[in-house]
């Protein structure tokens, strides 16, 4: 398996959720079999099999951080010499030269995206259009809806 890129807080975020799916949903979940166990029949009770299925929701989520964090490569920003250029884990302002709009983009890894919040996957064409560039260059985006052209306004490493 290939390293999967992540930044620093994507890593922070999936340690947590692997602390809080460790220490707090797993042993919750063993409880709720173990009473669902003691009401009798294991056939018909809907309380034990819902118990189970959880339990194997988490037990494979467990898995799946495990697996991220351990092929992760994680890129901290703010001690990259990226010389001005848009690389992984920056934030870029850019401007629609279409619509005038404006937009701000943190480039992160797949797990992390979410464009709610600004954070777009490396993989996205935005961000594939928008690695390497400095301020001033325009990037040619190809979209459902056509090209677009986005003018680096700034690029940061925060």
């Amino acid at each position: 398996m290939s390293k999967v890129p992540l930044t620093v807080r994507g890593a922070e975020k999936l340690r947590q959720e692997l602390n809080e799916l460790k220490t707090v949903a797993r042993p919750r979940v063993i409880q709720a079999i173990s009473e669902a166990r003691a009401h009798g029949d294991l056939k018909e009770n809907a309380e034990y099999h819902a118990a189970r299925e959880q339990q194997s929701f988490i037990e494979g989520r467990i898995k799946d951080i495990e697996g991220k964090l351990s092929n992760a490569h994680i890129i901290d920003v703010k001690t990259l010499n990226a010389g001005g250029k848009v690389v992984f884990g920056s934030t870029v302002q850019v401007e629609d030269l279409d619509s005038g709009e404006e937009h701000s983009y943190q480039i992160v890894g797949e797990d992390e995206a979410d464009i709610k919040h600004g954070m777009i996957s490396v993989t996205s064409p935005i961000a594939r259009a928008l690695i390497g560039k400095v301020e001033g260059d325009v990037a040619l985006v190809n979209t459902p809806g056509g090209k677009r052209e986005l003018e680096i306004v700034e690029v940061r490493y925060e």
